[in-house]
């Protein structure tokens, strides 16, 4: 199954890329983040993982699998017979950014999970993204 959020928002595509990538930050402006935890050191690259604690889940462990700067940050995370897939995307537009949040679920238990959870990931990708675009606000006036 596949759940996507689209908001144009009015900062460079720059400046949420930083905010994108720079995710040990997060908790700090994400409602949908409650801790972050880097298991490596330096900049985000493929193959770096973190772990994870969002409201009502476990923690988990998401690695790194795309990463083309400017964008795209794609990570996903494995939990029993399920892959969740997270994709932020941006694109330029005029002077601002068209960010696209993307989760994907696959494996045997993923019509599962979309039938009980899925309204709660709808909300969460819409949570992320007005947080995203408020933390803009706040450094590009």
């Amino acid at each position: 199954m596949r759940y996507e959020e689209i908001t144009h928002i009015d900062a460079p595509v720059e400046l949420i890329w930083s905010l994108t990538t720079r995710i040990d930050d997060w908790p700090a402006f994400l409602p949908t983040v409650q801790r972050l935890e880097r298991l490596d050191a330096g900049e985000l690259r493929v193959g770096s993982s973190a772990r994870l604690k969002q409201p009502g889940q476990t923690s988990a462990v998401w690695t790194v699998t795309r990463l083309e700067p400017m964008r795209e940050f794609t990570w996903e995370t494995h939990r029993t017979f399920l892959r969740l897939t997270g994709r932020h995307l941006l694109e330029p537009v005029g002077a601002g950014t068209r960010m696209t949040l993307v989760l994907e679920t696959a494996g045997r238990a993923a019509g599962v999970a979309s039938t009980v959870f899925g309204g709660m990931m709808r909300s969460s990708l819409r949570r992320e993204s007005t947080g995203f675009a408020r933390r803009a606000a706040t450094v590009h006036p």
